[in-house]
């Protein structure tokens, strides 16, 4: 394989694993806007092989966080982006 075919073949790679971003259920529990963290109780992740517990997330935009409080109930969807558990989207859980 020539080295431009696996420099696209690589960047194809990490852009899938971008987009398997999956919506899970949780509970917020803390959140830290200064460093761009959320911290919630959640099921399973069966697409980022994790149990349930409570974790700390980073947030891919900090903004995020100003739509949610500690103790909502809310879905998010997370993904492992450069090697760190991502929350890239939540929302309110109706």
């Amino acid at each position: 394989m020539t080295p431009l075919k696996r420099a696209v073949a690589l960047a194809l790679l990490a852009a899938a694993a971008a987009v398997q971003a999956q919506s899970y259920d949780g509970e917020v529990r803390k959140i830290d806007k200064a460093q761009g963290r959320i911290t919630l109780q959640h099921g399973e992740l069966k697409a980022l092989d994790m149990p349930p517990m409570t974790m700390v997330f980073r947030v891919k935009d900090p903004a995020l966080l100003d739509s949610v409080a500690v103790g909502d109930r809310v879905k998010f969807d997370a993904a492992r982006l450069d090697g760190n558990y991502t929350v890239t989207a939540i929302r309110k859980a109706p």
